[in-house]
């Protein structure tokens, strides 16, 4: 899974090739992840996310990252209406909401560049808020979007030790699940691991201190009580997504007020 997942023409951004151009949300449309099944939490969404989506480990090249479902199968997104682009639930990943920023590696140790999707429709010279000011610095709406990349990378390098430590601690395992729909059909979801619960059991006491003492133990249990929600994605298959869901897309769109969690934030 890339970490540009939908961003069709990710370019750097500059402030003299880009000195006259504008962001404005369209509408509150979703459509960009619509056939997207599944997006990187970082660890902290855990609590939130988990009362949505079943969250998941998956293999990413040569890492393992947690994942929110969005879908059970290929090019399936159960949570973006069709028509109107919405998104049909409380909370929205940040891995969606960063979106059409995104922080990308300048080949440099550490360093990295602030991007944008050239292909967003709302982004160009015609109408919006400036993303440069007359002196060329960023203006409020583009340090905004900065604050939230620069925190979604330091939790996301947090949740790769959280990650480390359940592999040095050999609590993943296989996730091979059936799935029954109601007109009869059939098909297995492979490649997806989970927690081990009798394995985080029978952790020495010192080491599930370690994940007590760090707040992710509650990022454990968050993750095994999500797995309840496969049933209730099942129900979603070959239902319309309820358009009942403005205030959840205005969150995190560009141009759109800031809200208190619209960025993950460390409880560390």
């Amino acid at each position: 899974m890339a970490n540009l997942l939908f961003y069709e023409k990710p370019v750097a951004l500059n402030k003299v090739t880009h000195k006259n151009y504008k962001i404005s949300p369209v509408g509150n449309s979703f459509k960009f992840a619509h056939n997207t099944n599944s997006v990187i939490l970082a660890g902290v969404e855990f609590t939130e996310a988990a009362k949505e989506y079943p969250i998941c480990f998956a293999r990413a090249g040569e890492t393992t990252v947690p994942v929110a479902l969005l879908g059970l199968r290929n090019e399936e997104n159960l949570f973006v209406d069709e028509d109107s682009g919405q998104w049909d639930a409380r909370y929205i990943p940040a891995f969606v909401r960063r979106y059409p920023f995104v922080l990308a590696e300048t080949g440099e140790q550490g360093q990295r560049m602030v991007c944008i999707d050239e292909a967003y429709q709302g982004f160009g010279e015609g109408e919006g808020e400036p993303l440069f000011g007359d002196d060329d610095a960023p203006t409020p709406l583009l340090k905004q979007a900065i604050d939230f990349l620069e925190e979604y990378q330091r939790q996301y390098i947090r949740t790769e030790r959280f990650v480390q430590r359940l592999q040095d601690n050999d609590l993943l395992m296989s996730l091979n699940a059936r799935v029954d729909l109601v007109d009869g059909q059939q098909f297995s979801l492979t490649g997806l691991l989970a927690v081990d619960e009798k394995k985080l059991l029978q952790l020495s006491d010192e080491k599930a201190l370690e994940f007590f003492r760090s707040g992710e133990l509650a990022w454990l249990y968050c993750h095994l009580m999500s797995l309840g929600n496969m049933a209730r994605m099942v129900d979603r298959i070959g239902k319309p997504v309820s358009a009942d869901a403005q205030a959840a897309s205005d969150a995190g769109k560009p141009g759109a007020k800031p809200k208190k969690k619209a960025a993950p934030k460390s409880k560390a």
